[in-house]
């Protein structure tokens, strides 16, 4: 059984990216999923290496989907502990938040513990997720070369390593059976949707 579920989210990964799917060309250009949409399947990274289909994981209960950039990112942080203040009020409406950024497994701890959070980071290292989601551009290469001074360690994009990508920072509301009813992002990394906003935006979901 375990053999058979292995080999399908190989399969499954193998099919994303194989789909093609590619970075927008900026920040500006993203195309976020819509309100409506299915959430797509996409195989992401627990802290321990192992492959999750977060299609599957945001269908398993309604769901806060978190995209940033990565813990490296000041603005990220401040956004993930700011989070943990309204869980409590998300898991009465009986949700579970999950936040995605392009950080290796291994980065995701530290992350955690600075934070002190206690919901779920997940890996999406080869921005399956991102790409799927509509928020994934390319980064340009005056600021890979900035960020590489800082040793910040960005994704490369597949079939050309001198290119990176990194997500828009975004929020997805998506209910029970997987639709998504509500998406806020914003090209300025340093804007983040308020608090008391995503948890308005929550409730509504479920009326």
């Amino acid at each position: 059984m375990k053999i058979t579920r292995t080999l399908g989210i190989w399969l499954l990964s193998s099919l994303v990216v194989f789909a093609g799917l590619q970075p927008a060309d900026s920040q500006e250009t993203v195309a976020p999923l819509a309100v409506g949409s299915t959430a797509p399947a996409a195989i992401v990274k627990t802290a321990e290496g192992t492959a999750v289909d977060l299609g599957e994981l945001v269908r398993t209960k309604p769901t806060i989907l978190i995209f940033y950039r990565g813990g490296w990112c000041p603005y990220c942080n401040t956004h993930l502990a700011e989070l943990q203040t309204i869980e409590p009020k998300l898991m009465e409406l009986g949700y579970q938040i999950v936040a995605v950024s392009a950080d290796r497994p291994e980065s995701m701890p530290p992350t955690l513990a600075k934070n002190h959070l206690n919901y779920q980071l997940l890996s999406d290292r080869e921005m399956q997720a991102s790409a799927a989601y509509g928020i994934a551009f390319r980064v340009p290469k005056d600021i890979v070369e900035k960020y590489g001074k800082w040793n910040i360690d960005l994704a490369p994009v597949p079939g050309d390593d001198s290119l990176r990508w990194l997500p828009v920072p975004a929020v997805f509301v998506i209910d029970g059976v997987g639709t998504v009813r509500f998406v806020h992002s914003n090209s300025d990394y340093k804007v983040r949707i308020a608090t008391e906003d995503l948890l308005e935006a929550a409730q509504a979901a479920q009326e």
